[in-house]
């Protein structure tokens, strides 16, 4: 199987399987416990029909949306994920270029491989950047002032991981930051070598935004510890409170589920919030977004911007998703498999194939602009 042989989300995802060592494609494609959630976050889709309009006289199709202040050409944006580069060397080089090619926003990850700076220099379309709340308060606010002025448009809180999730599948083959593989996790890398060849061949792996906090040499501390022993469980409204007044700007709050959050996070000040359960990976046996998305879009949709993201793997999905209210879909394991099998270039093919479903389902729902899609063109079983 060859990437010219990808035409949807399971193809990357099946190439990614062959090609990469089984501890990277798991910790990608692993999710926490028994992965109902993740398997739910698609399947909620898979409840809801769309009901076409015909004979609308169409002629382009516009698929264009503002959210949060940014100006995007197609409905859906690329969500911060952390470690790109391990999984292919261009790492958010190669997501940031692909996005900027298709004229939507990229995020950035506090974990991520990649600076922010370098990304805000390379690329003018909207950038958001994902941090997690840290028990230093002043790690807090310098992360902050960094984004400010690097230029970042879109501050965004992460609020559901004030814990790490129990991704099984990761402690099966010993993944982990620094890798304490197992033998099993060991011999996967034996067996697929171009992964281990690519890796050692080209800059060292970093993790930019936060190198002066966790040391990645010798006594490094884990991914599990920095969840762990950084991040601040007593985290507050309060706390996010001060946040949103010192950002001034776009703020979103992504892990928010329940109407009484979301009124919370509009009564503070939030600019959006993105409906998320991690794609699966914290709580195990939690709601998906999709599912909940009219209840929030009906409480808060006139007082902020309402995204989500989780399972998401066709157009018709995202289409399903802006009917019922939401201003943008985030998407991460859909550019993931490709960026590993093939960097930018095949991020840029799995965006341009997204782009492509999502613009002919618009026109067989009889629809110009997405303004045009409502709870009208759905009917649930």
């Amino acid at each position: 199987m060859r990437l010219g042989n990808c035409h949807n989300f399971h193809d990357f995802r099946e190439l990614a399987r062959r090609r990469l060592p089984g501890p990277i494609f798991n910790y990608i494609d692993g999710a926490a416990d028994d992965e109902v959630t993740y398997r739910r976050n698609t399947a909620s889709f898979e409840t809801c029909d769309l009901l076409p309009g015909v004979l609308r006289g169409l002629g382009d199709v516009d698929l264009s949306v503002t959210v949060m202040g940014q100006k995007l050409a197609v409905p859906f944006y690329c969500s911060p994920t952390a470690l790109q580069r391990l999984f292919h060397h261009e790492g958010e080089r190669a997501v940031a270029a692909a996005s900027a090619k298709a004229g939507t926003m990229f995020g950035v990850s506090s974990l991520g491989t990649v600076s922010l700076e370098e990304l805000r220099k390379a690329h003018s379309t909207p950038q958001m950047y994902q941090f997690y709340f840290h028990r230093d308060r002043g790690l807090n606010r310098a992360m902050m002032q960094r984004a400010k002025q690097a230029g970042v448009e879109v501050m965004m809180l992460t609020v559901d991981s004030i814990t790490g999730g129990n991704r099984e599948r990761d402690l099966r083959t010993g993944f982990a930051i620094p890798f304490r593989l197992t033998l099993g996790g060991m011999l996967q890398f034996a067996l697929k070598p171009m992964w281990g060849l690519n890796y050692v061949t080209h800059e060292r792996f970093r993790l930019p935004q936060l190198e002066e906090h966790i040391d990645m040499g010798g006594d490094a501390m884990s991914i599990g510890r920095y969840f762990s022993e950084m991040l601040d469980p007593t985290m507050s409204w309060d706390d996010v409170a001060a946040m949103v007044r010192e950002w001034d700007g776009q703020f979103c709050l992504k892990g928010v589920m329940s109407v009484e959050d979301a009124r919370r996070a509009a009564d503070i000040g939030c600019t959006g919030i993105i409906l998320s359960n991690h794609g699966g990976r914290q709580l195990d046996g939690s709601r998906s977004a999709f599912d909940q998305l009219a209840e929030v879009v009906d409480a808060v949709g006139d007082r902020l911007d309402v995204m989500m993201d989780g399972g998401v793997q066709r157009g018709t999905h995202i289409l399903k998703a802006l009917s019922l209210g939401a201003k943008a879909v985030g998407i991460g394991r859909y550019y993931l498999f490709p960026l590993a099998v093939g960097g930018q270039v095949a991020v840029e093919q799995s965006l341009g194939l997204l782009r492509t479903e999502v613009e002919r389902g618009m026109k067989l729902m009889g629809c110009s602009s997405v303004s045009q899609l409502s709870r009208a063109n759905l009917r649930f079983r």
